[in-house]
């Protein structure tokens, strides 16, 4: 004979304990409760010790609400944390401010000398000396960041746009239009960096920075060029690019979309170095005579006329000089600090 079942338990409250062993609990009130549905969702809304004590979204990777975190919030999180970046990127911000208002911290006007005073040293009010004319060399050092700053900011954006725009178009395509970009670029690399400044500036007669940052783009996009069209090379053969291709996708939204946004990493990195290569670059012009010319205040104007004063009055050289290399190594930093955070192997 069978054995007879035994009688369904009932809890306290009235309710039928279910056969899972436990999952509902009485409650003083007569109800039930789901603790492991309540446990569960709990301990899902818990910041725990694994996750860093932040509120858990979904797995490693992933930002809240489960969204995957992208290239340039991770490169932001790592930026923040690297005092590399911090340092330099204060001291930019800070010439960048005295560029646009040098009367901030230098009150004096850097035309007017005094040939009284030439090549004394350091004065009450006039800290870094004088000039060999007679000027302030502490008003000439903060206004010559303007020049600099203009330079290196506007070649760098020139650059960056003519290189990445037909670089990208020759990556994209390919063909024809590739192999000539190639030829010219090959034609511009040849051609040496100072000394076609000194052939092509020397006809020149503006005392203005439109020159020199049109002859830093003209020399200088083919390198931006030729990393651009690497990276478009590169991101047009991931799946999501063909799958898009195969969607019906058009050129430009395929560029737009989803080339351009996993592209651009490269070109920003080596445009940031290249700005300091800029900066220094107008410096040698115009130390050479066909960068920028008086009455325009710049550092490497300072730096000639004061090399030939080097021994009877070396602060002449000493200040505009160690504003240079200082500006030219907060670019240099920065643009390895944003290499270092865009890189995905150096993670």
């Amino acid at each position: 004979m069978p054995e007879p079942e035994p009688p369904e338990p009932y809890s306290s409250g009235g309710g039928r304990v279910p056969e899972d062993g436990g999952a509902i609990a009485a409650t003083g009130a007569g109800g039930a409760m789901d603790l492991a549905t309540s446990e569960g969702t709990t301990l899902e809304q818990r910041p725990s010790a694994a996750t860093g004590g932040r509120a858990p979204g979904g797995p490693a990777g992933t930002g809240p609400a489960g969204k995957p975190r992208s290239l340039w919030s991770d490169a932001w999180r790592d930026l923040r944390r690297n005092p590399v970046f911090i340092i330099s990127g204060l001291v930019i911000v800070f010439l960048v401010v005295i560029s646009i208002w040098p009367s901030l911290i230098a009150s004096g006007n850097p035309l007017s000398c005094d040939l009284a005073k030439a090549q004394e040293g350091s004065q009450p009010g006039h800290p870094f000396g004088f000039d060999g004319q007679g000027c302030d060399v502490y008003t000439r050092t903060v206004y010559g960041a303007r020049a600099s700053v203009t330079v290196g900011v506007c070649a760098t954006v020139g650059v960056a746009l003519l290189g990445s725009v037909l670089g990208g178009l020759a990556g994209f395509f390919g063909g024809a239009w590739d192999g000539i970009l190639s030829r010219i670029t090959d034609v511009f690399f040849a051609i040496p960096v100072v000394l076609g400044g000194l052939v092509l500036l020397s006809v020149v007669t503006s005392s203005t920075v439109w020159p020199v940052i049109g002859f830093m783009v003209l020399l200088g996009w083919p390198q931006l060029s030729r990393i651009a069209r690497g990276s478009v090379i590169t991101a047009k053969q991931n799946d999501y690019v063909q799958a898009a291709r195969a969607l019906g996708a058009s050129n430009s939204r395929m560029m737009l979309r989803h080339i351009l946004p996993n592209a651009i990493a490269p070109v920003i990195v080596v445009a940031t170095i290249a700005l300091g290569t800029y900066i220094s670059l107008e410096a040698t012009l115009s130390y050479l005579g066909v960068g920028l010319k008086p009455p325009t205040v710049s550092w490497g104007i300072d730096i000639s006329s004061a090399s030939q004063y080097i021994r009877n009055a070396p602060h002449m050289l000493l200040w505009p000089a160690g504003a240079l290399a200082i500006t030219v190594l907060a670019f240099i930093m920065l643009g390895d600090a944003v290499r270092d955070a865009l890189d995905p192997k150096l993670r």
